[in-house]
């Protein structure tokens, strides 16, 4: 036991890992270690409780169960979340937002994630980072903190959607996005209160023990390079906008907020106190929104139009579902040799509606497959210089790729209608055609 702040010390420590007092035996009177603010900077981390935290994390894996069992509760589901659950549980689209004025969507992502391991790595992070801003500013402070810096990381999110037209260079597609799709998760949040402890660290610099001063300040710096060096290499996919959003109101949070001292005056701690109570509410008059629109019918996008009621909503699924069974079937001619189909199929791929990121990917895929045939089986166009014909033995590798290929996607267009696509088909028995019988070596 530390003689200085009264912290557990290791066997064959000769230092207090908390004040940096030594821990050696002396018959002599100890002497002091530690100034009156470094003994409370770590009686602030080693006393304080953090339930905050610990409700922040049971909240966020409640609705996590919540929405795995919306999507089935299948092993899938846990790897990958449909759009439609993600979106009904709350998660930030900003078409809902401008067209419908679902305001609520600025803070309920902040407790959805898009699958298992999104989540854990989140709720890890909180685990980490948490308990610490909690104990120092205590839990008022910390749940203003958790949620306001959260809210910035979806506002920020939200301002960098912009036009598809808009082209972008490497930075540029670290920042925006010029899809809408929906975003959710916590990493806003986290980032802001990795942001806190960075400007605490700096702020008392002087007066934190060694302890403190590797943990904090600049020994945030390494997690904030790393994470954002990780967002540039996963742009597109990471939110880096959210990221950083968190990150500056976090810093500017900090910089303006004084932790919770001992004997802190008790209007400032009302104050706080009436500020946890109003960001609570929030939190649950937007769930509460959640669940009064949560059988709402989802915009879909077809062309420049929208389509929104429930009966429009199967009506484009009909399309959707015709066409690529149609485009199909000419991919089944023009393996065959009759590839006239394949220009028209193409065209009709182009115009049907999109539902959701994957079912867009899907229709690229096979666009891209009747090309391919087409390619593959299709007269060669005239040419006095033309080649020799190529080898038959290579033209039929060449097929037998392309079938596998074609194989692959059919298996992940069947999965996508047995999954995500049920959400739009309704009561619709949509059926797909059989994939045709040839096996490779």
């Amino acid at each position: 036991m530390c003689r200085g702040c009264g912290a557990i010390v290791g066997a064959g420590q000769t230092n207090c890992a908390v004040c940096g007092a030594s821990t050696a035996s002396s018959s002599a009177p100890p002497r002091p270690v530690a100034d009156r603010e470094t003994i409370r900077f770590a009686r602030a981390v080693l006393d304080r409780p953090y339930k905050f935290t610990i409700i922040l994390l049971v909240a966020n894996f409640f609705v996590f169960l919540l929405m795995w069992q919306s999507s089935g509760m299948t092993s899938a589901g846990l790897w990958e979340f449909p759009e439609p659950v993600l979106i009904a549980y709350g998660a930030k689209l900003n078409r809902l937002i401008n067209e419908q004025h679902q305001w609520w969507r600025f803070v309920t992502p902040i407790f959805v994630h898009v699958n298992l391991p999104h989540l854990l790595v989140n709720m890890y992070s909180l685990w980490v980072v948490g308990p610490y801003v909690e104990k120092l500013y205590g839990s008022a402070k910390f749940v203003v903190f958790w949620v306001v810096t959260g809210v910035a990381g979806v506002v920020a999110s939200y301002l960098t959607v912009i036009s598809p037209e808009t082209q972008l260079g490497s930075l540029g597609r670290f920042l925006f996005k010029t899809n809408d799709f929906p975003s959710a998760g916590a990493s806003g949040a986290l980032f802001g209160l990795v942001g806190v402890l960075f400007i605490f660290g700096i702020k008392f610099r002087h007066e934190l023990p060694e302890g403190f001063k590797r943990a904090f300040g600049t020994g945030m710096l390494p997690i904030i390079v790393i994470n954002l060096f990780i967002g540039y290499l996963g742009r597109g996919l990471i939110d880096n906008a959210a990221h950083l959003g968190g990150l500056v109101v976090g810093v500017a949070l900090a910089l303006v907020v004084e932790y919770r001292r001992p004997g802190e005056r008790t209007g400032v701690a009302i104050t706080w106190q009436i500020l946890r109570v109003g960001v609570l509410t929030l939190i649950a008059v937007s769930f509460l929104r959640v669940a009064q629109h949560f059988r709402d019918p989802l915009p879909l996008s077809v062309g420049d139009q929208t389509i929104r009621s429930s009966s429009s909503t199967g009506a484009a699924f009909v399309v959707f579902a015709k066409t690529m069974n149609d485009a199909q079937e000419t991919f089944y001619e023009a393996i065959e040799g009759g590839s006239s189909g394949v220009d028209g199929a193409i065209k009709n791929l182009e115009s049907v509606p999109h539902f959701d990121h994957e079912s867009a990917q899907l229709t690229e895929r096979l666009k891209a497959l009747l090309s391919n045939a087409k390619e593959l089986k299709g007269p060669p166009a005239p040419s006095p210089s033309q080649p020799p014909a190529s080898d038959p033995r290579k033209l039929q590798q060449e097929e037998n790729e392309l079938l596998q290929k074609f194989v692959l996607w059919s298996k992940d267009y069947n999965r996508w209608l047995k999954t995500t696509g049920k959400t739009y088909s309704g009561l619709i028995d949509v059926t797909t055609p059989q994939t045709p019988n040839n096996s490779t070596q």
